[in-house]
């Protein structure tokens, strides 16, 4: 059952606006806003919701999670494929997503390196033993930068009337502030981390002695980990069996990157020559006093240059110009537009990555287009 909608069903009785998940999924936005980190992992990630809710973040480019039930994962996991616009428009940044199934009481190397693990309503749900491996796997094999734990705290309890032991069925346990503060404290000073205490879901007016709903400990690392600790004891065979995998397209990928730098290129050519022969008919039209004389297409005689002028604007970067049938525009203005600039950072990469997928000039400066095909489409 899904942890969120039973807990739906008693704290409707108390109205959280927004509901009392989606504070807490909230508090893990704003803290990856906070601290930016690029690889996150979330134990018992359930039905993905956070996870879909954090591939959003800009600065994450690993989002990894674990659950005991791979049925509840594979119920909405397809929300964390890439969808169509992601490859008509790839982002900057590389995001990898991954499911795992299996226990956070085992160690797995898939697991190492986090910036930040978000353990959000898991820990009320483990058994006595898995419990006690818990601290060690997380804290002391995983040791991200960063650790955020939530769970119900049972003070609170009281105010559902539908509520006589536990919040959930599959609850283990639900500890009251005192209980998770010393879980917390103790298990922040064995592990080198310290620890701050905060919540969601405030109580009504004149309740306020119970404290939040939902009590949450952040967990940060003291001391950047060495080389020598972090790969010390670490076991070599994993133990989560992978359910999915979505690698996004990204720029860093020069396939992706090539693909909208050409994009952009015959974009942009395409917005100048229709610029260019905008001008060049307008003129063309005041020479003609005679207004029914004025001739609907473009005549190949009307050349903004001669031929040897032409060759020189190529040569020398100029100005895009028209000469006969053909529109010449140099990928120097091209360049200097910021969207294709941004692209490429540098003259050399845009040569290289247009390097035959693009019609050029014989000395390769400038892009060409048919002048005719523009007027044959009016």
């Amino acid at each position: 059952m899904d942890k969120n909608f039973q807990e739906e069903q008693f704290t409707g009785i108390i109205k959280f606006t927004p509901p009392l998940y989606k504070q807490r999924y909230q508090f893990v936005k704003d803290l990856v806003g906070k601290y930016k980190p690029k690889k996150v992992a979330d134990l018992g990630c359930a039905d993905c919701t956070l996870l879909w809710m954090l591939k959003f973040c800009s600065c994450i480019e690993v989002l990894a999670g674990l659950d005991i039930c791979t049925s509840v994962m594979k119920e909405k996991m397809h929300r964390l494929s890439p969808l169509p616009v992601d490859y008509l428009q790839p982002a900057e940044r590389s995001l990898t997503v991954t499911l795992h199934h299996g226990s956070v009481a085992h160690k797995d190397p898939c697991m190492l390196g986090f910036d930040l693990v978000t353990c959000i309503e898991l820990i009320e749900h483990l058994d006595e033993s898995e419990l006690k491996k818990f601290p060690e796997v997380v804290f002391g094999f995983m040791a991200p930068s960063i650790v955020v734990i939530s769970t119900p705290n049972s003070e609170f309890n009281p105010l559902f009337p539908g509520v006589t032991l536990f919040r959930h069925p599959d609850h283990k346990f639900e500890w009251n502030r005192v209980q998770f503060q010393s879980w917390a404290l103790e298990t922040a000073r064995r592990y080198d981390y310290s620890v701050e205490f905060t919540g969601v879901g405030h109580p009504p007016t004149g309740m306020e002695n119970v404290g939040f709903c939902t009590q949450i400990g952040v967990f940060v690392r003291k001391h950047p980990q060495t080389s020598e600790s972090a790969q010390s004891e670490k076991p070599t065979e994993g133990v989560y069996k992978t359910v999915f995998k979505a690698v996004y397209p990204s720029l860093k990928d020069e396939k992706y990157l090539q693909n909208a730098v050409i994009s952009e290129v015959i974009f942009t050519a395409q917005v100048i020559k229709r610029s260019l022969l905008d001008r060049v008919m307008s003129e063309h039209e005041e020479y003609n006093h005679d207004p029914t004389e004025r001739k609907s297409k473009f005549q190949p005689s009307m050349n903004c240059f001669s031929d040897d002028l032409g060759k020189l604007v190529v040569e020398k970067s100029m100005e895009p110009f028209v000469n006969g049938n053909v529109v010449y525009i140099p990928l120097t203005t091209i360049f200097s537009f910021p969207k294709v600039n941004q692209l490429c950072g540098t003259f050399e990469k845009l040569c290289k990555l247009i390097a035959g997928k693009v019609t050029l000039s014989s000395d390769g400066s400038a892009v060409m287009f048919n002048a005719e095909h523009e007027n044959e489409e009016n």
